[in-house]
């Protein structure tokens, strides 16, 4: 077993050994095009002021909304083998899904899912 002086020993030879290993690495030189601004495929020089569809928001609303939703749901499986309760954890997870699904079909019928108008 180490003792506190002898970890911290090694420690600290591994964070200057990782020092010396980062400075002797040659630089690399990019380009212009590496160091120009990346601004989501508009063009980083033009107008700051161009319109764009409020679409892409909505996507990625919806993407983080079940994104949560499977984060949501992932621990079930666990929590149904540890947890006495599984008639709470069946009415919980149902809820879940019912409450999803019924958001889901509110923007389906309100045409936020189309794309075109």
């Amino acid at each position: 077993m180490l003792t506190l002086t002898q970890a911290v020993g090694i420690a600290s030879l591994l964070v200057l050994l990782l020092l010396l290993v980062g400075l002797n690495i040659p630089n690399s030189y990019p380009d212009n095009e590496k160091l120009s601004a990346y601004e989501c495929g508009f063009d980083p020089l033009g107008n700051a002021r161009l319109p764009f569809s409020l679409r892409f928001f909505l996507v990625a609303i919806l993407f983080l909304l079940f994104d949560l939703e499977i984060a949501l749901i992932l621990p079930y499986p666990l929590s149904l083998a540890y947890s006495p309760s599984v008639t709470f954890n069946f009415w919980m997870i149902t809820l879940l899904i019912i409450i999803l699904t019924f958001g889901l079909m509110y923007e389906w019928l309100k045409g936020g899912l189309e794309w075109s108008e």
